[in-house]
C-alpha cells in the first residue's frame, strides 16, 4: 500500500498547526476534510471541560510533547489504510486515560453522484435526444 507523500506532509503541517492546541487538551477529535486527496479543512472538536456527575473536572491537563509526537506518528501511520479513496474525512478521536493516549481513527470515504451519472441533456432528458418511455410506467 503506498502512502501519499504529499498527504503525510499535509498531516504534519495539520499537527504543527494544531500543536498548541493539543497542549491544553486532553480528549478530543482532530478531522482532517479531503478533497482530491488535498487537506482542506482541519480542526479540533471538544468539550470545554469534563464532569463528574454534576461538578466539571478542575485543572485537567493536555498532551505532553511526548503524547503530541505519539499521536503525529500514529495519525501519519494510519494513511497507510487510506485506500482507493481521494474525498472524504479521517477523524481521529483521542483521550488521555490514566496517564496514556488512547486514540480511534474513522474514515470517510465521500463520493459524488453527479460524477457518476451521465450528463444532463437539456433537451430531452439524461444522456440523449427526445423523451423515453419508462417500462412498467
Amino acid at each position: 500500500m503506498e502512502m501519499s507523500e504529499g498527504l503525510t506532509k499535509q498531516l504534519n503541517m495539520v499537527f504543527g498547526k494544531l500543536n498548541e492546541e493539543l497542549a491544553s487538551l486532553s480528549s478530543g477529535i482532530v478531522f482532517v476534510q479531503i478533497r482530491n486527496n488535498v487537506i482542506g479543512k482541519f480542526g479540533i472538536r471538544h468539550d470545554p471541560f469534563e464532569t463528574s456527575k454534576t461538578r466539571p473536572f478542575q485543572g485537567t491537563t493536555g498532551l505532553t510533547e511526548t503524547q503530541r509526537n505519539d499521536f503525529r506518528r500514529m495519525a501519519i501511520q494510519a494513511l497507510t489504510h487510506k485506500v482507493g479513496w481521494t474525498h472524504g474525512e479521517i477523524q481521529f478521536e483521542f483521550a488521555v486515560r490514566q496517564g496514556k493516549l488512547r486514540l480511534s481513527i474513522t474514515f470517510e470515504s465521500n463520493y459524488n453522484m453527479a460524477s457518476l451519472l451521465p450528463k444532463f441533456d437539456i433537451g430531452g432528458g439524461w444522456g440523449g435526444t427526445g423523451e423515453r418511455e419508462v417500462e412498467g410506467a
